[in-house]
C-alpha cells in the first residue's frame, strides 16, 4: 500500500462540506445541521462529516461551538477560501486519484469501533490509485479502509490490505459491504445476504461461521468493496 500524507491544500470533499455551509447559510439564514450537511455534501455518514469539519478546523477555515447542534461557521467568505490561493488537491496529475484512508475495517467477528466512526486512524493518510483501475461513476466520493483479520481471505482479501469503498447505504444479496451493527457499535467486513427476516453476514473463510442478524433494522450498511489494494507484504507472501 503506498499511502501518503495530505498536501497543503483543499480536497473535493473538504471544498464541498464548505460550500454547504456556505449554501445552507445564505439560504436559511442559520448553519446546517451535521445531518444536513451529510445529505448536501453527499457523504457517507455523519462521522465523515465530523472528520471533515475537524480537519477544515484545524485548517482554521471554520468555528464550531461544541453546545449547539448549529454552531458551525465559515470564518471568511467563501471566495476567499477557495479562491484566495488554496487549491484542490484530490485530483492528481498522471491519471491517478488520491483516496482518503478513512480508518480500519475488521474482516474478523464483529470488533468495537470509537464513537461509531471509520475515521480513527491518522486523519491525513491517502491512498494514489490509478483512474483506469476504477469505476467511472462516483470516483470522487471513494473512500478506502485498512483490512485488520482474516475472515475474507478466499476473496482475496487480507489482513493489512486496502479496500476502496463506494458510499451506500443499501445492499444486494452476495455484494461485500463495511456494515455497521448499531445496536453493539461494532464493524465488520463481510458479504451480505437478506435471507427471510432476518441478515446473513458470510465470511470468506471455511474456519468461520457466518453471522445471523435477527434485526435488520441494526444492520447499517457504510459502502460497497469496488477494489481491492495488496499491502506489499501480502504480494511477496501470496
Amino acid at each position: 500500500m503506498m499511502a501518503r500524507k495530505r498536501k497543503e491544500g483543499l480536497s473535493d470533499r473538504q471544498v464541498r462540506v464548505l460550500e454547504v455551509l456556505d449554501r445552507f447559510q445564505r439560504k436559511s439564514g442559520y448553519p446546517p445541521s451535521i445531518r444536513e450537511i451529510q445529505v448536501e455534501a453527499e457523504l457517507s455518514s455523519t462521522s465523515v462529516v465530523n472528520y471533515y469539519l475537524d480537519q477544515l478546523e484545524d485548517m482554521g477555515l471554520i468555528e464550531r461551538d461544541e453546545h449547539k447542534s448549529r454552531g458551525i461557521r465559515l470564518v471568511k467568505p467563501i471566495g476567499e477560501i477557495v479562491s484566495g490561493g488554496v487549491r484542490r488537491v484530490r485530483q492528481t496529475i498522471e491519471g491517478t486519484l488520491r483516496i482518503p484512508v478513512m480508518g480500519r475495517i475488521f474482516a474478523s467477528q464483529p470488533v468495537p469501533v470509537p464513537a461509531s466512526s471509520f475515521a480513527y486512524t491518522d486523519a491525513e493518510s491517502t491512498i494514489d490509485v490509478a483512474l483506469s483501475m476504477l469505476p467511472d461513476r462516483e470516483a470522487d466520493k471513494l473512500f478506502a479502509l485498512e483490512v485488520r483479520g482474516d475472515s475474507m481471505i478466499d476473496a482475496m482479501v487480507y489482513d493489512g490490505d486496502v479496500v476502496i469503498m463506494k458510499p451506500s447505504q443499501v445492499a444486494n444479496n452476495g455484494e461485500m459491504v463495511a456494515i455497521w451493527l448499531s445496536d453493539r457499535d461494532e464493524t465488520t467486513l463481510k458479504y451480505f445476504y437478506q435471507e427471510n427476516n432476518r441478515i446473513r453476514l458470510q465470511p470468506a473463510n471455511p474456519t468461520m461461521k457466518p453471522i445471523y442478524i435477527d434485526y435488520p433494522s441494526v444492520v447499517q450498511v457504510q459502502g460497497k468493496v469496488v477494489m481491492v489494494i495488496r499491502s506489499v507484504g501480502n504480494q511477496i507472501k501470496h
